[in-house]
């Protein structure tokens, strides 16, 4: 798969012992780390997708930390050299890894475990109750050329 420009990922080491586990996200020391705005916590239950929307001014960075997520990318940034791409990741406990959205790619993501699944999203600016930084496209739209619909075969 061609990454979407300014897409980056992050395979996230996990320590397990008899106590349990533990599992960094994101250090500022990190080549990807850019800046902090604050921490959040969204989720979404089986089979359940939300979706589609973009940021003008902030990244994310998005951790599965519980059950599994289908998280879709697309670029609709003319400019970009991978206008058009389409990016799937399939993220949480049986893939642990961070990714990183630039500005302007859409975004969205599809619970596919059997229980709820939970996202941490660490983006680089403070959520603006009164302008919001997010710019919408219902998840079935035909504006995007993706098929929500899970992939047999």
């Amino acid at each position: 798969m061609t990454l979407i420009k300014g897409v980056k990922t992050k395979k996230l080491k996990v320590v397990a012992d008899e106590r349990g586990r533990l599992m960094e996200m994101l250090r500022s020391d990190d080549e990807l780390f850019i800046k902090f705005g604050q921490a959040y916590m969204t989720t979404a239950y089986p089979g359940v997708v939300k979706g589609w929307h973009y940021h003008k001014i902030q990244s994310d960075s998005f951790i599965v930390v519980k059950g599994m997520m289908k998280v879709v990318l697309y670029d609709s940034r003319k400019d970009s050299g991978t206008y058009g791409e389409i990016n799937e990741f399939f993220m949480g406990e049986h893939n642990p890894i961070l990714l990183q959205i630039p500005q302007y790619v859409y975004h969205g993501f599809k619970c596919i475990s059997e229980e709820e699944a939970i996202c941490i999203n660490l983006p680089t600016e403070t959520y603006k109750y009164n302008e919001p930084d997010e710019y919408r496209v219902a998840p079935h739209s035909k504006e995007i050329p993706y098929d929500w619909a899970r992939k047999d075969g």
